[in-house]
């Protein structure tokens, strides 16, 4: 009995290593739903647990969550990154690099969300304002506003925006510069 309760101590320190691991690794805020989903898509530990150990970790002081734009982000205090670089071997090289993988995954999908940029609203009862840009190093280089008229003409423009931006902006472009 008293080797299993090890283990499961042992597993528990290293569910809540992996946590401060990975709040440590993002380098945009990151939700508790984005949090999360990245642990559960990676089958690390239930959502019980993830909330369980989340819950506690602030409790210690090792995470702390700020609140931004009406969104609560979390942050790992200098306690839990001075706990993590300490303890930072208990987590198996295989788990940190698959992490590390999966994160720059997400981190190259975040970051192309944030460059490709489609959405419309509700001008009046009959028409749909789309805009659609790409934005790149902060520059942004197109800008596009249209004027349709139903909501399921500009759902299908923005889909099609976001993928197939490069193909898109090169027709305008090809358009736009041919004498």
């Amino acid at each position: 009995m008293k080797n299993m309760f090890i283990e499961n101590s042992d597993e528990l320190a290293q569910h809540k290593l992996i946590l401060l691991y990975l709040i440590d690794k993002v380098e945009f805020p990151i939700t508790n739903s984005d949090l999360t989903h990245f642990i559960l898509e990676n089958n690390q530990m239930n959502y019980f647990l993830v909330q369980q150990y989340l819950s506690e970790l602030v409790a210690s002081g090792f995470i702390k969550i700020t609140t931004r734009d009406g969104n609560e982000y979390y942050n790992l205090t200098k306690l839990g990154k001075e706990t993590l670089n300490y303890f930072i071997n208990k987590i198996p090289s295989k788990v940190k690099s698959k992490i590390d993988e999966k994160y720059e995954k997400r981190k190259e999908e975040k970051v192309k969300e944030k460059q490709i940029v489609g959405n419309f609203f509700k001008k009046n009862e009959s028409e749909y304002i789309v805009n659609l840009k790409v934005i790149e190093n902060e520059i942004t280089l197109i800008n596009l506003s249209l004027n349709v008229v139903s909501s399921k003409q500009a759902k299908i423009i923005c889909k099609n925006w976001k993928e197939n931006p490069e193909f898109i902006y090169k027709k305008i472009f090809d358009y736009l510069i041919n004498e």
